[in-house]
């Protein structure tokens, strides 16, 4: 549930906090107090897009926070988890969203940064807002095919990865068939010189590294006389007179006064122990390279040639003998693909066959449940919409036919006819604005439990309804809420008394002459008052106070029956 809402500059709205709980929750206020701003400030901490516009005037940001309470099983904490946001699932999860005056916007999920379209992701788990003119996933056919999927359940659900398992294998098989058709079209010309490629980069022989190694040991061939003649003046030096002799005289003069002062002479001593070994050392490591010191103009001459065959294979097939090597796999495989393509296309073309069948066969159970699935649907909408005084309705979900897709070869799209004798119509032109809100409300119902939204928000729904219709969308609303919490805005008592908790926005002049909204929950007198407004206008009696009580008190005779 969304515990707190934190709202910061927005638009009219100066600085407002407000706790929530779950529930029924009614927005209500005078037309143009800022009922949807709120609304607005929510669809941003769920990923909505915000401007500049909205900050409000003066400012130079808006801030908004909401904080969620949510059980440690709800699929928000994968998607967080998939998604690299660290999250407790034993916490609150605090959304905030910034937007700045240059237009640009920020947003964090628990103090981490995150991208808009990472927001939205989280977003779409947390809240579905419901306006009377919007576009919602549940009018976009695309996604219908989806949700009745979603209402079949675990039965669909594992037929589902089974077929696309398959499907996966399918186009693995129809890709490898249709790159190899295309390859023996370009490719046939190309075979000759791959074939000569093969053939002059395996009578090369190579071998990874080879050319860096043949160049140090060139290296050395070619210098042989200067590395001899300096390495052996140099052992000379350490070894001779002037090295080791004269350091072992030094030894033997310090070891004879060293007890005179042994502070000061004796790490004298040892550091020329030392140094006289380590020198020893190095000579004879001299010695023994001097030794291994190799003369030899043939091997140089093998050497040169040797690399220059490499140096010409490099400027043909890569930089370095292990790209010549990888070039020499990819070719090889490529002509191999060609020479045998023949045999290769009819063994793709019957693997493709046969999953072809086996994917129509499990593309037909899938069709099988889910007409199942849809009668039941259809009947549960229509059973929805009768509690909605829209008895004669009747829904249907059309199933269709398309090429085998990832989700089978079905199609789905929600229709409904509201009148007596006439055909159903897809929703999406569904023409009143009253039977609109209904048929969503009916939807959300049914799907409530099943999508595990945990905050659900319809601004207005009882639009163009009114009298039992505007009854009968109040105790639904009410009933919704057992399942997740319901936030409307609404201007009808009706569906304002049937709340379990009720909020007043309404605007206000401050000392400073700017105007400001400000947002209310009330308490049982306020909302009599507030019902009393809504029933008679700009004024409030005691008889409509009187029939704001009654109200009040049917309503919750209705809840608790």
């Amino acid at each position: 549930m969304l515990r707190e809402l934190t709202i910061h500059n927005l638009a009219v709205i100066e600085n407002v906090t407000v706790t929530f709980h779950p529930g029924f929750h009614v927005l209500t206020g005078e037309t143009g107090a800022g009922k949807s701003i709120v609304i607005d400030a929510l669809t941003l901490t769920a990923g909505g897009r915000g401007s500049a516009e909205m900050i409000r005037h003066g400012c130079d940001r808006a801030d908004i926070e909401a904080v969620f309470d949510l059980p440690r099983q709800h699929p928000v904490w994968e998607t967080l988890k998939r998604l690299g946001i660290e999250a407790d699932s034993e916490e609150t999860l605090l959304i905030r969203r910034e937007i700045l005056s240059q237009g640009k916007s920020s947003a964090r999920i628990n103090g981490q940064a995150v991208t808009l379209t990472m927001l939205r992701e989280v977003g779409e788990h947390l809240v579905n807002i419901h306006g009377q003119h919007e576009h919602q996933s549940l009018l976009r056919t695309e996604r219908h095919l989806e949700w009745l999927d979603l209402f079949a359940g675990e039965e669909i659900q594992e037929e589902k990865a089974a077929y696309r398992l398959l499907y996966q294998q399918f186009q693995t098989v129809s890709r490898e068939r249709r790159e190899l058709e295309e390859k023996s079209r370009q490719g046939m010309q190309m075979l000759d010189l791959y074939r000569f490629q093969i053939e002059e980069i395996e009578a090369a022989r190579l071998k990874p590294g080879e050319d860096e190694s043949l160049a140090d040991e060139r290296r050395k061939l070619t210098h042989a006389e200067k590395l001899t003649e300096a390495v052996t003046e140099a052992y000379d030096l350490l070894y001779g007179s002037k090295g080791l002799s004269a350091i072992s005289r030094a030894l033997t003069r310090l070891q004879d006064i060293v007890s005179v002062d042994p502070a000061i002479l004796q790490p004298l001593v040892e550091q020329l122990q030392s140094a006289y070994y380590g020198i020893e050392d190095s000579s004879f490591q001299l010695r023994d390279y001097k030794e291994g010191i190799e003369f030899n103009p043939k091997r140089l001459a093998q050497i040169e040639q040797r690399l220059d065959l490499l140096h010409g294979l490099k400027r043909k097939y890569g930089e370095t003998t292990e790209e010549i090597i990888d070039y020499h796999i990819r070719i090889k495989t490529e002509a191999d693909q060609l020479e045998n393509r023949d045999d290769l296309l009819r063994e793709l073309a019957a693997q493709e066959e046969l999953l072809q069948s086996e994917l129509q066969a499990r593309a037909e159970k899938l069709t099988a449940i889910r007409r199942a699935s849809s009668r039941q649907l259809s009947r549960q909408i229509e059973q929805e919409l009768t509690h909605l005084q829209m008895d004669r309705s009747v829904f249907e979900v059309k199933l269709g036919t398309t090429a085998l897709t990832n989700s089978g070869a079905d199609t789905a799209e929600f229709i409904l006819s509201t009148n007596t004798g006439e055909p159903p119509k897809p929703l999406a032109k569904i023409a009143s604005g009253g039977e609109m809100s209904r048929v969503m409300l009916a939807l959300k119902a049914i799907f409530a439990q099943i999508d595990e939204i945990p905050v659900l928000v319809f601004d207005e729904v009882d639009t163009g309804v009114s009298g039992r219709a505007a009854q009968a969308v109040a105790e639904k609303l009410s009933l919704l809420s057992r399942h997740c919490q319901v936030f409307a805005i609404t201007h009808l008592p009706q569906v304002a008394c049937m709340a379990d908790h009720q909020y007043e926005i309404y605007k206000q002049v401050t000392g400073q002459e700017r105007t400001q909204t400000s947002v209310t929950e009330l308490t049982q007198v306020q909302r009599i008052e507030e019902l009393a407004r809504m029933l008679g206008g700009v004024e409030v009696t005691e008889k409509t106070r009187h029939h704001a009580q009654e109200m009040l008190t049917l309503a919750q005779r209705q809840k608790n029956a």
